[in-house]
């Protein structure tokens, strides 16, 4: 069984104000530093097997924040990037408020295209593909991914099969964290939105005892890692733009030693 940790970035002086997108150099602030650290804290009893995150500037200083002090490697992965909102990129959302399509946005994301921009179903189609391919590498660990807002609803909603157009009734605090079981009966939402004690989440030694001694991979896990490359990350569509806040692939080879900072890069497919 998978343990899919779904993490949200700390805050940054764009949060509520500006829809910051794919830009670059949107860092986190004094408060968002606070909320990694403590976020670090939260999941401090949870043995993590990996942790990737988007490759934007906000979700790498998150991720570090785990990772540094359990001296991990963190792997970016561009499948799990925020929306790419084209042209509404950068925007006060104040301004974007009044658009003609928010409306759309808002109550019938499944039709809605943001100009220059995927559609909310594209990029939910990405994210999910993304996920359920770190699962595949993953099938019996813990695994922490650290995003964005709107894409980790609408990884939520596919997941626990809310429809599409439904997916603004969701919210993602910045720093929370949502877990997700993926079991032989199917995923189950173990939290959500979740910014305070994880130890629920900690498995329990007979739990620990039992995943162990299970075989490696079963042979419907066994297709699905030979069907998708150890070290590689396919985006959802081969016309998927490169991979913001509420309104992609990895590929390493197998034997690059540990980078020296402890981030993996990743490629551009």
């Amino acid at each position: 069984m998978t343990l899919l940790l779904l993490i949200r970035h700390g805050a940054n002086d764009w949060v509520h104000g500006r829809l910051a997108g794919r830009i670059p150099g949107v860092r986190l602030n004094d408060e968002g530093r606070r909320q990694a650290q403590s976020l670090a804290a939260r999941i401090a009893p949870l043995p993590l097997d990996a942790i990737y995150a988007s490759p934007l500037d906000r979700t790498v200083e998150t991720a570090q924040a785990v990772a540094g002090p359990r001296g991990m490697t963190l792997r970016l992965v561009e499948g799990v990037q925020e929306v790419d909102y084209g042209e509404w990129q950068g925007a006060e959302l104040k301004e974007l408020y009044k658009h003609e399509l928010w409306p759309g946005v808002q109550h019938y994301p499944s039709g809605t295209r943001f100009p220059g921009g995927e559609t909310l179903g594209e990029a939910q189609n990405r994210m999910v593909a993304a996920l359920d391919a770190l699962r595949a590498r993953h099938p019996k660990g813990i695994i922490a991914v650290v995003s964005h807002a709107d894409i980790i609803k609408l990884a939520v909603a596919y997941y626990i099969g809310m429809h599409l157009d439904l997916f603004q009734r969701l919210e993602i605090s910045t720093c929370s964290v949502t877990a997700l079981a993926f079991t032989p009966m199917g995923p189950r939402l173990l939290a959500y939105n979740d910014t305070g004690s994880l130890e629920h989440l900690k498995p329990k030694p007979e739990e620990a005892k039992a995943e162990a001694a299970k075989p490696d991979a079963t042979p419907l896990e066994a297709k699905a890692e030979a069907s998708e490359p150890e070290a590689t990350l396919e985006p959802a569509s081969a016309n998927d733009a490169p991979d913001t806040d509420a309104v992609g692939a990895e590929s390493q080879p197998s034997a690059v030693p540990e980078p020296a900072n402890g981030i993996e890069q990743p490629t551009h497919a």
